[in-house]
């Protein structure tokens, strides 16, 4: 996938240009759903699968008080894009002067002029532009003035609720890492620098990795199963995300440790997968009290782990030619 920052990269109009245009944070099946569809007309115009994205995100900029945290970094969320075998990424810099370009420039001077679009796809209910007047009517206007298709995709649904990113953080908050995977089509991750910490667990006889993460958000505090990957290999582990009541840490950590590992992680990156939750942070009489419970949290771990299947979006994806909400995930395991 080719990916630009600015609109002066574009040299020329790309052929046949398919676009679907969003936020897109978290990449879950919704938009998986779409990109599907942006792919599958591409391949049937003989065309160019676009996805037009912003970063940051316009609430940043307009009324960063009410921004979302976003589920995903910007480089992971290029890297789940690319992974759904869209042809080009234009990423635009959201600024207060894009914010208030009229919707009628937006579609002449950057989805035609620019990008060279022939059809373009979005939900039923999306709006951009100044005051949000660029509806899914104007957008079929502009079609039939300037001769390009509109597609109105209806919202996807897993029963009766809509796949979205509000539902995802809703459930991240109370600690359902399980339940996330079938709205995001893969467990959860996060990927974090290893750096010193207070060498407690190593105290303790479980030696964990102190995580530093681009993150903005965080499963509910407490410990979980995860699998971890390093470099190109893979571990069991338990993670705690929280507060160590029990010696009063004042800031959040992410440590985790890695079953059956043994050397230097120092300065190394983890991606972490959540499995499932094992229990909520407490705090205990002693530091004795503390290390039966995390054996205990190994032991529960190891079992988990080993009949979970790891689900990693990149490997269940057709390009669009098959693959529908019905289909099952390819389930991988390391």
């Amino acid at each position: 996938m080719r990916i630009i920052h600015r609109l002066e990269e574009l040299t020329a109009p790309v052929s046949r240009a398919v676009v679907t245009i969003g936020n897109f944070d978290g990449v879950h099946l919704g938009h998986r759903e779409i990109f599907r569809r942006v792919v599958q007309r591409a391949q049937e115009l003989d065309g160019t699968a676009v996805v037009l994205t912003f970063v940051p995100h316009p609430l940043k900029v307009l009324d960063p008080e009410r921004a979302p945290r976003l589920l995903n970094t910007y480089a992971e969320k290029e890297r789940l894009i690319a992974a759904s075998c869209i042809d080009l990424m234009v990423s635009l810099p959201f600024t207060r002067q894009l914010a208030a370009m009229p919707a009628d420039r937006f579609v002449t001077e950057i989805l035609m002029r620019r990008i060279g679009l022939v059809h373009l796809i979005v939900g039923a209910d999306y709006a951009f532009g100044r005051n949000r007047e660029g509806d899914v009517p104007f957008l079929q206007r502009k079609g039939a003035e300037f001769g390009f298709t509109v597609e109105a995709l209806e919202p996807v649904r897993t029963g009766a609720e809509v796949y979205s990113s509000t539902l995802i953080r809703r459930r991240l908050g109370a600690g359902d890492v399980a339940g996330v995977v079938a709205l995001l089509g893969r467990h959860f991750t996060l990927e974090g620098r290893v750096t010193h910490g207070a060498n407690r667990g190593r105290q303790l006889g479980f030696p964990t990795a102190n995580l530093v993460t681009d993150k903005e958000i965080l499963p509910r505090p407490g410990v979980y199963a995860v699998k971890v990957r390093w470099r190109e290999e893979f571990f069991a582990g338990v993670m705690n995300i929280g507060f160590n009541p029990t010696f009063g840490t004042e800031r959040i950590s992410l440590e985790v440790h890695l079953l059956d590992f043994h050397g230097d992680l120092y300065g190394e990156t983890l991606r972490v997968y959540f499995i499932e939750r094992l229990r909520d942070e407490m705090v205990f009489p002693s530091a004795a009290a503390l290390v039966e419970a995390i054996a205990r949290d190994v032991a529960v771990a190891r079992k988990i782990l080993a009949s979970s299947r790891l689900v990693e979006y990149r490997e269940y994806l057709d390009c669009g030619l098959n693959m529908t909400l019905d289909s099952q995930p390819k389930e991988s395991s390391p």
